[in-house]
């Protein structure tokens, strides 16, 4: 990529941003985040109270973006079927019967799973292959879902009753998890206004799939040095206990360490951040940006970590401060 190419790309992201702002009051880091997984191409999980716009986000990415959109309101009682689609007996022009795939609301571009942990493990594990693979398998038959692909998933933090929560192997499949703050005083105001004084613009289509799908491809090309890249791998070792570099922190609380995939979660999205910010390299500081998104769910705390307040924030900005000693040494 040249310059030119750069300045375009920082360009229409940030008319995205700004589009995107028009709806959704305040809440622009999460707003950015949520932008560096599209245009990596992965799954979030956006966790926070209720009411706090998770919803109307993606609705207005869907639109923003001119991308297909589909909501899945998961409950105890939904099947697996109700998420993939099944197959059904049709009958032909002769009076034939014959089996026929019926498209689920998991294809589309955008799939909003609402309150994903309120269904049971059997209906989320569903959702597995279409987040790694972007494929549904259903009987003898495997569909590919239409690129870009992604699932937002919205979970509550406040009800733990009548909730299932999510498997590891399905955590480790988000590229991000954000945290989903409450707003301030100027952003609730902003949101009355939008919401009760209909004061809402009428949102405008940035950027189509072609575009999103082209501009992927060219990020993948920025560049990363050794010692960057070596930084970021040594900040996922560092979440196994058994790691000679871990922190203290990291051993003494840290039950499970996170997988590959966090590695590969952050060196993408750092490359994205770092053109987002008007760079073709990527910097120390994109690493440590979208690190705590990346890690935040992919590694597992014991007992005492609970027992003496210790959160996963914590860890990670442990974690982010000794490992950058190391390589810098």
């Amino acid at each position: 990529m040249d310059e030119k190419e750069i300045a375009g790309i920082v360009n229409t992201i940030k008319t995205v941003e700004n589009e995107v702002g028009k709806a959704i009051i305040g809440q622009k880091d999460i707003i950015r985040q949520v932008l560096i997984a599209v245009f990596t191409g992965g799954n979030v999980l956006l966790e926070g109270s209720p009411g706090l716009g998770k919803t109307q986000l993606v609705k207005t990415l869907s639109r923003v973006l001119d991308l297909s959109f589909s909501r899945i309101q998961f409950t105890p009682d939904l099947m697996p079927a109700d998420v993939a689609g099944t197959n059904i007996i049709m009958k032909d022009e002769k009076g034939n019967s014959k089996f026929e795939f019926q498209k689920g609301p998991v294809f589309a571009h955008l799939v909003l799973a609402d309150e994903i942990n309120r269904a049971t493990p059997k209906t989320q594990s569903a959702l597995l292959e279409a987040m790694q693979e972007h494929t549904v398998t259903v009987g003898n038959g495997t569909y590919h879902l239409e690129e870009p692909f992604m699932v937002l998933a919205t979970q509550n933090p406040l009800e733990n009753e009548g909730t299932y929560p999510l498997p590891e192997a399905q955590l480790d499949r988000f590229l991000f998890k954000l945290l989903v703050p409450y707003p301030n005083l100027e952003e609730l105001k902003g949101i009355i206004g939008v919401t009760v004084n209909n004061q809402a613009s009428e949102l405008q289509k940035i950027i189509n799939r072609s575009q999103i799908l082209e501009i992927r491809d060219m990020l993948k090309q920025v560049p990363m040095s050794k010692l960057v890249e070596e930084y970021a791998l040594k900040v996922v070792l560092a979440t196994h206990s058994d790691y000679e570099r871990a922190p203290e922190l990291s051993k003494r609380y840290i039950r499970y360490g996170a997988s590959p995939r966090a590695a590969q979660a952050i060196i993408s999205t750092a490359r994205v951040r770092a053109v987002m910010e008007g760079r073709y390299n990527v910097s120390f500081d994109d690493i440590r940006y979208v690190a705590p998104s990346a890690l935040r769910h992919r590694f597992f705390m014991n007992f005492d970590a609970v027992a003496d307040g210790i959160t996963a924030e914590k860890i990670i900005d442990e974690i982010l401060a000794s490992q950058l000693d190391s390589v810098k040494v």
